[in-house]
């Protein structure tokens, strides 16, 4: 077999959205005669840990996991906080105290590209002298964060092994770019390296078609489409038992800009005109969830349905998916949010239960939802569209008829799939 270098900053026992991408596509790798060889952070700063990912890595790939030292606990001294770094920290604090907004300040302009960017050099030298043994055919880098980019490339310099550069969110796009407070120096900087890496790596790959073609317009550079998606052995052997209440269930981190207010009026509204309605609902978040929703969930007098759960193992959360009624998809509220597709809407797609999303029409996730036919996709101010879809998926669940609805189409999306399409390109440069 060919091998790969794959340098990703999360990976088991990492949780989260991040680890997952090339965690399944290692997994499948070797089926498409590609040999993967990790490189990861020893000691990262993880939001959160899920060992049940742990089940998912092939047997007897050589993983390496390398030193890092990050400011962390710097940030955490001076914004006087005592928690792991979460999803979203830097647009909260950005308007926090005068401490947090010190330390996003710092953030933005000392740490380019990121906090982690002190691996950049000894992980780069590590990965030469590792190369001068052991041959690669090829080296993936994934970012955010964007450090791993740049050890890539310094890799790539010195022995023009061929790179693909994959961006699992943008760079200078990405919707908490413009809370970093940058003075010009510093966005300057950000840019001229985000450029280096889209012209010099061999190929870029992005999760959405809106984000490569903000990479095409802005560097005249084509850029693969290649999506997340599901593994559908996650999906095998589970045990649905639908929930006896109208539950409408989010799963993931939600974020203050990804707060879907229509849905919280529009719920408020039926339950004044429906006991029953009131009676049969519940509104479950699985997750990190920011203070301002859960506000805003009281304001709509809707605070005794929810229920709130901590971070669950993601070997659980399929069962839980398949087994409500409604699964909800929230995309952030941001001039940016066209190229958002959460990575948790393709295993609401495989869960086969009817989706209930709100953000721009044609934004990507609205593409797919309706390719796959899985579901229903609403503006942020559509009150009597978003009424119309809870009030007859309620109908439904009262008659026993509410399903989901899918096609072949969903199969474009299973991880298996994607990672033959990550080994046709690296066939194509190796």
């Amino acid at each position: 077999m060919k091998k790969v270098l794959i340098i990703s900053y999360y990976w088991p026992p990492s949780g989260g959205s991040g680890v997952q991408r090339w965690l399944k596509q290692v997994k499948y790798l070797r089926d498409y005669n590609w040999e993967p060889v990790v490189f990861t952070a020893d000691n990262g700063e993880l939001p959160v840990l899920d060992p049940s990912f742990q089940k998912d890595i092939p047997k007897n790939i050589e993983i390496i996991r390398f030193p890092i030292w990050e400011p962390y606990n710097l940030y955490k001294k001076i914004a006087n906080k005592n928690k792991n770094f979460e999803p979203g920290l830097i647009a909260k604090a950005s308007s926090g105290s005068f401490l947090e907004r010190i330390s996003v300040f710092i953030r933005g302009n000392f740490f380019i590209p990121d906090a982690r960017m002190f691996w950049i050099k000894p992980a780069s030298k590590f990965i030469k002298e590792y190369l001068c043994k052991n041959h690669i055919d090829a080296i993936i880098s994934t970012g955010p964060p964007h450090t791993t980019h740049m050890i890539a490339m310094d890799v790539k310099k010195d022995t023009d092994i061929p790179w693909i550069a994959d961006f699992r969110d943008p760079w200078t796009k990405i919707d908490f770019y413009t809370k970093l407070k940058l003075t010009k120096w510093a966005d300057r900087k950000h840019r001229e390296l985000e450029s280096q890496v889209i012209t010099k790596s061999d190929k870029v790959v992005t999760v959405s078609w809106k984000w490569a073609s903000d990479f095409k317009k802005e560097y005249n550079r084509d850029v693969d489409v290649i999506t997340n998606g599901y593994d559908e052995d996650d999906f095998k052997n589970i045990r649905i038992n639908l929930n006896n209440k109208f539950n409408i269930l989010h799963c993931g981190v939600m974020k203050e800009n990804r707060n879907p207010v229509v849905l919280w009026e529009v719920l408020n509204h039926i339950c004044k005109e429906n006991k029953y309605f009131a009676n049969s609902l519940s509104i479950d978040i699985v997750g990190n969830c920011d203070d301002e929703i859960i506000k805003s969930i009281k304001k709509n007098n809707l605070v005794d349905k929810l229920k709130m759960f901590p971070y669950v193992p993601h070997d659980e959360i399929t069962t839980i998916m398949a087994s409500s009624q409604v699964l909800l998809l929230s995309i952030e509220r941001t001039n940016d949010s066209h190229g958002i597709i959460p990575g948790k809407l393709y295993e609401y797609i495989a869960s086969e239960r009817p989706v209930l999303a709100i953000g721009p029409s044609n934004a990507d996730s609205s593409k797919i939802i309706q390719q796959t036919n899985s579901g229903q996709f609403f503006e942020f101010e559509d009150f009597e569209g978003v009424k119309n879809f809870v009030q007859e998926a309620y109908e439904n669940f009262l008659n026993g008829n509410l399903y989901g609805s899918s096609n072949n189409e969903i199969k474009k999306f299973s991880r298996k799939k994607l990672t033959e399409d990550f080994a046709n390109l690296l066939d194509s440069i190796s």
